[in-house]
């Protein structure tokens, strides 16, 4: 009789460190000429092919059985403020769709504390519980490795997605991102993701090609960014677009006005309604920031940095003082010479001759028509 073939499930948990992944996928939106963000469900099924690779069975036996993503998190006022509540909820939506369980604590001034303690114990006991075969970790941090060691001694296989890249920043900061060594070598299957996505030998790989979100799908099994790619940009597939050229504002310059000031921060209400853009202090020119007030004019030019969009190259154009600005006078439309129309409560027995004489300005030339490009976004998430 013959034997059947092996048909035994390969059980795959996966585990996101959310702010390596956020990074990562920043890095090929802005910085990289891929010029697209990370798909969460191509990532999948990357997993699913290397982890059918190296167990040796067929891809349609390997499936992941369980995932998770653990991030720090803005409270909502400031998500608001930051005006990246909505890309958040969005990305909520995607994680969702792909049956990813999510995991938060909050964010507080000095960034993310015990979400790497909440990972690790959540991996180890989940792998004990559900008995996967294989554990996939997205992370970076050498911090992982007594995770790594305890998950070895269950006989569980583990492989490590890892980037390593850096750049220069649109504030001329050098930013590094690196993968531990001494993660990479306690792990069953190592993968250094950035060798494998710039291999030229697979660029027309599918299964690397679909680790990016293309602006051609409405839908990507739920992984679909909104805004994916600006209009001016080319296509995630063309490799045209020179690194340096997204390096360094290169934005006309906006006008806005201060909206609130605060421990060497703020927020400039824009021309955009309901969009406040973010400046910190070291974003000023010419002027202090303890001289700054509310309602001040000032010009910015949009930016990104490390949490997001931001304004950069921020100058004062006119200062009022922390005074809102006064309503404009209302005048008679229908007489050759405006004058002030009166309030109903007035004397309208009151002299004429001692009413003051009301100077009006000149009519100002009109200004130059400004064309801007159309603003692009840069939320902490874009989906």
């Amino acid at each position: 009789m013959l034997q059947a073939p092996e048909t035994k499930l390969t059980r795959i948990g996966v585990f996101y460190d959310g702010n390596f992944f956020y990074h990562v996928s920043n890095y090929y939106k802005y910085v990289h000429q891929r010029r697209a963000r990370l798909s969460v469900a191509g990532i999948h099924e990357f997993i699913k092919s290397q982890v059918a690779e190296s167990e040796g069975v067929e891809p349609r036996y390997c499936q992941v059985v369980d995932a998770h993503y653990f991030r720090g998190r803005l409270g909502a006022q400031e998500a608001e403020q930051r005006q990246v509540l909505m890309s958040e909820r969005v990305f909520d939506e995607i994680l969702m769709r792909e049956g990813i369980v999510t995991h938060y604590l909050p964010l507080g001034p000095r960034g993310e504390k015990g979400i790497d303690v909440w990972l690790a114990l959540e991996a180890f006991e989940l792998t004990l519980l559900k008995h996967f075969n294989v554990v996939v970790l997205i992370a970076g941090d050498g911090d992982y490795v007594p995770l790594i060691r305890k998950i070895n001694t269950l006989g569980t296989r583990i492989m490590v997605l890892g980037w390593d890249f850096e750049f220069t920043d649109n504030q001329n900061n050098k930013r590094r991102t690196v993968t531990s060594v001494n993660l990479l070598d306690q792990v069953t299957y190592p993968i250094l993701m950035h060798t494998l996505i710039d291999d030229k030998t697979r660029r027309n790989d599918p299964v690397v090609h679909n680790l990016f979100v293309r602006p051609d799908f409405g839908s990507n099994g739920g992984s679909s960014y909104r805004n994916e790619l600006p209009p001016e940009l080319p296509p995630a597939d063309s490799w045209v677009r020179p690194v340096q050229q997204f390096q360094q504002p290169t934005e006309k310059r906006r006008r806005g006005t201060v909206q609130s000031l605060k421990d060497g921060y703020g927020f400039i209400r824009t021309d955009i309604p309901g969009k406040n853009m973010f400046f910190h202090r070291s974003n000023l020119l010419d002027v202090e920031f303890d001289d700054l007030c509310e309602f001040d004019e000032v010009e910015y030019i949009p930016g990104l940095n490390d949490r997001g969009e931001c304004a950069l190259d921020v100058t004062r154009v006119a200062s009022v003082g922390n005074v809102a600005p006064k309503a404009f006078p209302i005048y008679d439309v229908e007489d050759d010479e405006p004058e002030l129309v009166q309030d109903q409560d007035q004397d309208t027995d009151q002299d004429q001759d001692q009413m003051p004489e009301l100077e009006l300005e000149s009519e100002p030339e009109p200004e130059e028509e400004q064309h801007y490009p159309k603003e692009e976004s840069y939320p902490l998430w874009e989906d």
